[in-house]
């Protein structure tokens, strides 16, 4: 059956925000007089949700939910104030939503970043796509890899599960794929690698944006 929605992760999938996150937990640490990680640790440390990042960021030894709650409240204020210094979408993505709204294709953005810093994302690079939802974490709604966020976003949409695509570049994004009985689409130029796409149950696994547009227009599409 055709695809009649795509729902895109946003961080390593539809943009590339590293640096900002990177950037933002680096203030936490550096306030703290803890010890700092580079890029690619950071890279492996997505992928959570906000809190989780926290936690993977401190030391063993200080991974009490108060210190927590104090960095995370931290990283959010300084965050939210330099969001989209460094973030912008992956080659080829604006080309891929438009093409996809040219072909009557409902999109939407499910993502593990908080509410407010998602909606900021979405308007500021994608001011004229037209998502039937933004979904990031919030009150009441858990975290992928559970489902909840797609159950909701299909009854929005008004399709079925077999007509329902989720695109995304970790292992969270394809257990939430398989969790809600919809297709996976995995992509390389995220924050993490193609065997754990893999191993995550990637039904098509893409490196660029004209392979992705392919996979989600052919539902036969391989790894």
């Amino acid at each position: 059956m055709n695809t009649r929605l795509v729902i895109f992760d946003l961080d390593g999938t539809l943009l590339d925000t590293i640096d900002d996150l990177a950037s933002a937990v680096d203030h936490v640490l550096a306030v703290e007089s803890l010890p700092r990680h580079t890029r690619e640790e950071y890279r492996m440390m997505v992928g959570g949700g906000i809190r989780k990042l926290i936690f993977r960021a401190l030391p063993e030894t200080m991974r009490s939910d108060a210190f927590i709650d104090k960095c995370l409240s931290r990283f959010v204020d300084y965050y939210s104030d330099n969001i989209d210094r460094l973030t912008h979408p992956y080659p080829g993505i604006g080309r891929v939503l438009s093409q996809l709204e040219s072909h009557g294709i409902a999109m939407a953005v499910a993502s593990n970043k908080f509410q407010l810093g998602t909606e900021r994302l979405v308007g500021r690079f994608f001011p004229n796509v037209r998502f039937v939802a933004v979904a990031g974490n919030c009150d009441g709604l858990p975290l992928k890899p559970d489902p909840a966020v797609v159950d909701r976003i299909i009854a929005a949409a008004g399709v079925e599960r077999c007509q329902t695509v989720m695109v995304g570049d970790s292992g969270v994004d394809m257990s939430t794929a398989r969790n809600a009985s919809i297709r996976a689409i995995g992509v390389t130029w995220g924050f993490r690698s193609r065997e754990e796409l893999a191993a995550t149950g990637a039904d098509s696994i893409v490196s660029t944006a004209d392979e992705l547009l392919d996979a989600i227009l052919s539902p036969h599409s391989q790894q």
